[in-house]
């Protein structure tokens, strides 16, 4: 069974179920950022990009979404990035999955709205988890900093939480 597979998705979704009833809620919030330039990207670093940033997200929202639809109500909150809508040096196949879970989240909300089930991203700028400073250390991360116009990077609590 491929990890982040349907079949895993499937096996969670029904685990909540059985735990906790219909989820109401589903966040997708993995990703891994491995970088290279694009050039020399190996194909196994780009497939595994795009299996845990966007196919792994997609079978969850797909798991997640029959019991929701067949329900009449849910919320999934998929979280892409700024690199869905702009370059960054050694993030092809990054970029490349971010702003494919953008185009992912438009055809689940227009199919699934009408059902009660709302489908949306959110995409943050460098946000100070692991990977995250991981991905941006050193003078690079410092002058992306610099670039970011409130000067800082985002916190994992500003992001789950805001406009609370």
């Amino acid at each position: 069974m491929l990890l982040g597979g349907p079949e895993a998705a499937g096996e969670v979704t029904a685990e909540a179920v059985r735990v906790a009833g219909t989820p109401h809620i589903l966040v997708n919030s993995a990703g891994i950022a491995l970088l290279d330039p694009a050039i020399d990207v190996p194909a196994a670093r780009w497939q595994a990009t795009i299996d845990i940033n966007l196919s792994a997200s997609f079978y969850m929202a797909q798991a997640a979404g029959r019991v929701m639809v067949e329900a009449g109500y849910g919320r999934i909150i998929t979280l892409a990035s700024q690199a869905a809508v702009i370059g960054l040096d050694r993030h092809a196949a990054y970029c490349t999955s971010k702003a494919a879970i953008v185009g992912l989240t438009h055809v689940l909300s227009l199919e699934w709205a009408p059902k009660g089930v709302t489908v949306n991203a959110v995409s943050p700028t460098v946000v100070e988890t692991p990977l995250g400073k991981k991905a941006w250390a050193g003078e690079k991360g410092e002058k992306a900093k610099r670039d970011i116009p409130v000067g800082r990077r985002s916190s994992p609590t500003f992001v789950a939480t805001w406009p609370l």
